[in-house]
């Protein structure tokens, strides 16, 4: 008999456990096929019987090889509940469950490696922004609007707004004459998709994204920012008219920028903005990582880099200071574009946010034309799960303390706030981006919720979040060129379009109760928690 090995790992140690039931399985294969994660795999079991057919018992014993679908162990090929078998398979023959005495967090790492995984993080799932609700709703002494006749001004400063004194106007002769430059500001809608690069996200999950972009500005008058990501861009949208939809990115890697400055000659029209993008919410410290096997050839073009591991350094090795990030800005950012673009910056929140934030009000060049603060809530595509559950902050509090210091200084508004970590968690972004401008922000930003809509099934539970892996069963966080396929370009595109339609209308009828026309910054009196310590927090109304 062959010994008991009690410390190797099989399926019941794992999250999830393969449901199969072969008195419904045809044996297609179509499960076995579409499983990215080489979870299961057709065997063929010995089973025997014990039958009796005549008048008397007289038992017999017989032997047959049966093919059936089993589960692998092994950390190896774990079954993520992608559910991607049970959505090809003609039977209901199987299906993944989630196993509830599961032993994961505790059995072997292998080689002594961190857990790494994509997603969001599983511990910090109890927010703030859930605790808030729209408690100021006006009736007779302050009348409400009607948000589906009234007319509603939802557009969102991007880029450093002058006080009156500062703007170099005078009159000469009874007219009015510019005396010198004034910072670029741009109106846009005050939601922008965030940055997912182009070796994140496949080509098409990217191209889905860019459609639905152009599609709403060009179809639907919203005036909806994409920013590109690290890693560059594709040549022909850098060439072409729609590049004034794009806010270009500009990470710590510098991954892609070689191809983005060779195309600066060639442009028609100017980015949307640059976002310096020094440091990330959702694993501070730990920077963004493309594995290997997401680095696909047009990915090795686009970043002028070799099939490996891409790492980017935790926050931007470039900038040491707050004074030196302002500098090169002005030097680099702004010069490349004739101080024609917006540049704005993206940083972890943190306990040091609302110092970095005054200091860039200081800036005497009065170039950062916004301030991205990043929280812990947040989406990544690649990360240490120690990282993406342990480190980072929450980011509604830094934004409501950033908009607080301002406030005392009369300096509200002078640089745009936009936040961004976990907006649509629980299923209502409209809600979310409410919640922040109320609280200070000029806008919010928003990823991992649009590669949801384009059909990944990951969640906030474990489910999938193979976004690590290059394995991605829905073909949006691969390079593989047969998992691509799986994803519709238009189906996608509309997906998001549609939710965006769904998101105006519904940040209007937030709008509309509390008498604003236009976006309500700082309406703080508008919310209320029945959260004594949220309230204290934030000095919003106590309401029980």
């Amino acid at each position: 008999m062959e010994a008991m090995k009690t410390q190797e790992v099989t399926f019941n140690d794992l999250p999830w456990k393969i449901n199969y039931t072969p008195e419904r399985c045809t044996m297609c294969g179509s499960c076995v096929a579409a499983c990215t994660f080489g979870a299961i795999e057709a065997r063929i079991e010995r089973r025997s019987m014990t039958i009796s057919t005549g008048h008397q018992p007289e038992p017999t014993q017989r032997h047959a090889a049966v093919p059936v679908i089993r589960q692998k162990n092994g950390l190896a090929n774990a079954c993520v509940g992608c559910g991607m078998c049970e959505k090809v398979c003609p039977n209901n023959a199987i299906r993944p469950v989630r196993n509830e005495d599961s032993r994961m967090n505790v059995v072997a790492r292998a080689g002594g490696s961190p857990i790494k995984r994509g997603g969001r993080t599983n511990l910090n799932a109890d927010r703030v922004l859930d605790k808030i609700v729209v408690g100021r709703i006006s009736q007779m002494t302050d009348p409400s609007l009607d948000s589906e006749r009234h007319t509603f001004d939802v557009r969102a400063p991007f880029g450093r707004v002058l006080l009156p004194h500062e703007l170099p106007f005078s009159i000469q002769d009874g007219e009015l004459h510019m005396q010198g430059w004034t910072p670029p500001v741009h109106w846009i809608y005050p939601l922008i998709f965030s940055d997912m690069s182009i070796g994140a996200l496949s080509t098409r999950a990217w191209e889905a994204l860019a459609l639905a972009t152009a599609y709403l500005n060009e179809k639907h008058n919203m005036p909806v920012r994409m920013s590109s990501g690290e890693g560059g861009m594709p040549v022909k949208l850098m060439e072409s008219e729609a590049l004034k939809y794009f806010i270009i990115q500009i990470a710590s890697g510098h991954f892609g920028w070689n191809r983005i400055i060779k195309a600066l000659p060639k442009m028609k029209v100017d980015p949307a903005g640059i976002l310096i993008k020094i440091g990330q919410g959702a694993k501070p410290g730990d920077g963004g990582l493309l594995p290997a096997a997401k680095v696909a050839e047009h990915i090795q073009a686009i970043r002028g880099v070799p099939k490996a591991d891409l790492l980017s350094p935790p926050n931007h090795q470039g900038l040491y200071s707050i004074e030196e990030s302002v500098q090169k800005m002005f030097m680099s950012m702004n010069a490349a574009f004739k101080f024609r673009v917006p540049v704005a910056i993206k940083c972890a929140a943190s306990a040091t946010s609302v110092s970095v934030y005054n200091n860039l009000l200081r800036d005497p060049y009065k170039i950062c034309g916004g301030f991205f603060i990043d929280g812990i809530q947040g989406g990544t595509g690649a990360a240490n799960e120690v990282s993406l559950d342990h480190t980072g902050h929450p980011v509604v509090s830094k934004i409501r303390d950033c908009y607080l210091s301002a406030v005392k200084q009369g300096n509200q508004g002078r640089i745009p706030l936009w936040g961004g970590s976990g907006i649509g968690l629980t299923g209502n972004a409209a809600a979310d981006a409410f919640k922040l401008i109320c609280l200070g922000a000029n806008g919010a930003f928003m990823g991992k919720m649009l590669i949801q809509l384009m059909g990944c099934v990951g969640n906030e539970r474990g489910r999938c979040n193979g976004c690590n892996t290059g394995h991605c069963p829905t073909g949006i966080c691969t390079q593989d060129p047969r998992l691509v396929k799986r994803l519709d370009v238009d189906k996608a595109a509309q997906s998001v379009v549609e939710y965006m339609l769904a998101f105006d209308a519904e940040l209007k009828k937030l709008m509309a109760p509390v008498g604003n026309s236009s976006l309500p910054v700082g309406r703080s009196d508008a919310l209320v928690t029945n959260d004594r310590a949220v309230a204290d927090k934030l000095s919003i109304t106590y309401a029980c």
